[in-house]
């Protein structure tokens, strides 16, 4: 079982050692932690997108369209925030701690919730023409397994992390970003869209930022998000021990009173699949 969070956070100045015990305390499922927009969780605050994604996927789901599916439903908190969900919707997920948590929301709903694997090429586990609706959000997707599940005419929403998401968190630990900066991007998702099939309705980006302003909240942001670093992410001894400098000199950045500032970019994306 994970520890609970502790109610409040280290302060600023208070000893390294004393963050990373925090952070290590922080659960690897967080409920509905990617639901909340414009969020301060414990010291770190990230711009607000300027769309409501939740909204326009309730409207969708509201509309009396037909069957959902929720791509990377998570621990299912925002699909279960829309019931009652038409019959027939059903959800993914791939992340293995996550999934009876999604089960036990979901479940009653009437949601079919699958297993799946991590990537942007997996096979949907669905008949083709299954659904109305298909929901991503911060999940990969593969745009041609979306368009065979969607019936003609059905809509396609996701909000996805631009892939400079957490760069310069790499650099100031002196760690490689372990994915290409330019591999998620606005115009890279609308042209596999298009190409698949779709008619994009709306493409929106937002340059955003996220501010931390504590050691531990920047290793607890690590630890439960995809992590730019995932060699730090579970916050071993030795994990700690490898970027124990950089981490040591961020500390006193703190310390002294400063931020440090990260790139935190958004893009949100409507589509039809074509008849």
């Amino acid at each position: 079982m994970h520890a609970a969070v502790p109610l409040a956070l280290p302060a600023p100045g208070a000893p390294f050692e004393t963050h990373v015990v925090w952070a290590r305390s922080v659960p690897l499922t967080v409920p509905d932690r990617g639901a909340v927009e414009g969020r301060v969780v414990g010291r770190v605050l990230e711009d607000a997108v300027p769309w409501d994604y939740a909204a326009l996927a309730r409207e969708l789901v509201a509309g009396g369209r037909g069957p959902v599916l929720d791509l990377g439903t998570g621990s299912g908190g925002l699909l279960a925030s829309f019931a009652p969900l038409p019959a027939g919707s059903a959800a993914t997920e791939g992340w293995p701690p996550h999934l009876p948590v999604a089960r036990r929301r979901l479940g009653p709903l009437g949601v079919d919730v699958r297993a799946t694997g991590r990537g942007d090429d997996q096979v949907l586990p669905f008949l083709d023409r299954q659904f109305d609706v298909v929901l991503a959000r911060h999940e990969e997707f593969d745009p041609d397994e979306v368009r065979r599940v969607l019936r003609p005419g059905g809509v396609f929403v996701t909000e996805q992390l631009d892939s400079r998401d957490g760069i310069r968190v790499c650099a100031a630990l002196g760690a490689e970003l372990p994915w290409d900066p330019d591999s998620v991007t606005l115009d890279g998702a609308v042209d596999v869209l298009r190409g698949a099939g779709f008619v994009v309705d709306v493409a929106r980006e937002h340059e955003g930022l996220r501010r931390y302003r504590d050691l531990g909240s920047l290793l607890g942001s690590l630890r439960t998000t995809a992590s730019p670093v995932p060699e730090l992410a579970p916050l071993t001894p030795e994990a700690v021990a490898r970027f124990e400098a950089p981490l040591r000199a961020l500390h006193l950045h703190f310390a002294a009173g400063h931020e440090f500032v990260d790139e935190a970019p958004r893009f949100l994306v409507v589509a039809r699949a074509s008849y």
